[in-house]
């Protein structure tokens, strides 16, 4: 495995090593002792998998308490995955960093507790599954909404058009007005 850091402390790009041959491809996407010597401690207590079509964003979420890291990877289709670093001491606080996950690519992302994280669907459907270091805890839920103007998220939206949205995630607070963590 490799381990890459994107331009934001915390997150970092993870590319499996990949075998293929005529019956197909293996990789290992996650081992313990690889991602230690990464500097990733985690322990991940739930999987969880969401299946988009085209032109959805799911997010921006995360939890002011029970944070969660989160290692997120496509099996079906293509994304681009967002994360925007919430933490009060950080210099990169209001940041954003983007990557292209995909089936193909076999990429993760790992995204340390402290960030909001959302992802926008490229191909005709995606399906997206993550592994998280705390439990959902809606009571600490917060949305940070996608179109903020101050975080300027380039979304790479499909002929321009405006994303699928749900409507909790329409609701989502302004970067302004969003808690953070110390």
């Amino acid at each position: 495995m490799k381990f890459t850091p994107a331009e934001i402390q915390g997150v970092l790009l993870v590319d499996p090593t990949v075998y293929t041959d005529e019956r197909g491809f293996f990789c290992e996407t996650f081992q313990a002792r690889h991602f230690s010597e990464a500097g990733i401690l985690a322990n991940f207590v739930q999987d969880n998998q969401s299946g988009s079509r085209r032109g959805v964003i799911r997010g921006l979420h995360y939890q002011i308490h029970q944070a969660q890291g989160k290692l997120v990877r496509v099996t079906v289709g293509e994304i681009y995955d967002v994360v925007v670093d919430l933490r009060k001491s950080s210099p990169t606080c209001g940041k954003w960093t983007g990557h292209i996950l995909s089936a193909e690519n076999k990429r993760q992302l790992w995204v340390s507790p402290g960030f909001a994280h959302g992802f926008y669907v490229l191909s005709e459907w995606a399906e997206v599954i993550y592994k998280a270091t705390d439990f959902y805890a809606p009571e600490w839920e917060r949305t940070l909404v996608w179109n903020d103007a101050q975080v300027n998220i380039t979304w790479p939206l499909a002929d321009g058009a405006a994303p699928v949205i749900s409507r909790k995630d329409a609701q989502g607070c302004r970067f302004s007005k969003a808690e953070l963590y110390e």
